[in-house]
């Protein structure tokens, strides 16, 4: 004889798999069903709301032309305003006391699903109350598949919501200290090789960093590029990722490539090893740091153990250490080929024409092209 509880459990499972198959491939033509992931953490919260794009248009607007279609420029523009009602109409309580999202992000993805994810800074949490009135903004009849899970990613709660319906309360257990310092390991090992990955996978910044070394002379003219550049872009970084300033990855991404443009070209005017470099590279280290910043801010910031500062410092360090790898493994063969005066007299200029180039492609394709 089955359990009632495993039975309720099993009907439950049924119908969410039912109802997620439309989900995946059909979901303009269905958009009934939702879902709502909460997954605990030591010190923290992370919320993952997922619905179909025409879902998600009903709370805001997002198809500017309507031609019945969201393209990712047009969802790009109301992402914000999308966040911000998420954000309202999303109630999470630990406790009893209302939390508010400490970061937020958005995205679009290619299955025309809306991914909206909160992070949450809390204390320990023993008992977390949710509400959904999203729901009631949503087609008639919509549900809302709500999933609660412990540190360790273990379902504890799992409850189809709807408008009629739009509560839940979950019971969590208390992490011990060996967990939460797993959890703080796995994060900033997380975030440090996320770091990495980004600095060595983003070839403007690469080609820009390489643009200012070309002419370098020494280490010691090396080092202070590298230091004025680290500095600048991790003042910006922690700027924006701490929500103090933002620049818009519109005007951001067509600056980076306007940087790129300028260092080729003032290679070229002013020869070898130019003046003041270190000042340039400073200023324009402050542009690139926002870029990072919408990098980290893509991937999940505040999501683990820590809230926003481990995240951030091991990110920072990830980007730090690409630096340094490109920079041991370019410099030694750049310094041999300065050596030779038929380098620095064509193939070096020849080398800052290219980065022109190649930054000229990417400020008309991030103007004109997105």
């Amino acid at each position: 004889m089955i359990a009632p509880g495993r039975a309720r459990g099993a009907i439950l499972n049924c119908a969410v798999l039912l109802s997620l198959l439309p989900l995946q491939q059909a979901t303009a033509h269905d958009p009934g069903l939702s879902s709502l992931t909460i997954r605990s953490r030591p010190n923290g919260l992370e919320t993952a709301l997922i619905l179909a794009v025409r879902d998600a248009a009903q709370l805001v607007e997002l198809d500017a032309d309507r031609d019945g279609i969201v393209t990712q420029p047009e969802f790009a523009r109301g992402r914000s305003q999308l966040e911000a009602v998420v954000a309202a109409q999303l109630t999470v309580a630990p406790d009893g006391k209302l939390a508010r999202p400490e970061f937020i992000r958005s995205r679009l993805d290619e299955n025309d699903n809306v991914e909206v994810h909160l992070d949450f800074h809390t204390a320990v949490v023993s008992t977390l109350e949710i509400q959904s009135k999203l729901i009631a903004s949503l087609p008639n009849g919509h549900r809302q598949y709500l999933q609660v899970q412990d540190f360790t990613g273990k379902t504890i709660t799992e409850e189809l919501l709807s408008a009629a319906a739009d509560r839940a309360t979950a019971q969590i257990t208390t992490p011990n200290a060996s967990v939460a310092v797993h959890e703080t390991i796995s994060s900033f090992a997380d975030f440090l090789g996320l770091g990495v990955k980004h600095i060595l996978t983003g070839y403007d910044h690469l080609l820009f960093l390489l643009g200012l070394l070309v002419v370098a002379r020494g280490f010691a003219s090396s080092l202070k590029i590298i230091t004025g550049f680290t500095i600048a872009h991790s003042f910006t970084l922690a700027l924006a990722t701490f929500g103090l300033a933002q620049i818009p990855s519109r005007i951001v991404e067509p600056l980076i490539a306007a940087s790129i443009v300028y260092v080729g070209v003032e290679n070229l005017l002013r020869g070898d090893n130019p003046r003041a470099r270190q000042l340039l590279t400073f200023g324009f280290g402050f542009i690139h740091g926002f870029g990072f910043a919408s990098a980290l801010r893509e991937t999940g910031i505040g999501s683990r153990t820590g809230g926003i500062t481990l995240p951030l410092l091991s990110f920072n360090i990830g980007v730090e250490l690409g630096q340094i790898m490109v920079a041991a493994a370019a410099l030694p063969i750049i310094w041999k080929l300065r050596a030779n005066p038929v380098f620095v007299a064509r193939w070096a200029p020849a080398c800052s024409a290219t980065v022109i180039l190649l930054g000229s492609f990417w400020f008309v394709e991030r103007v004109w092209m997105n």
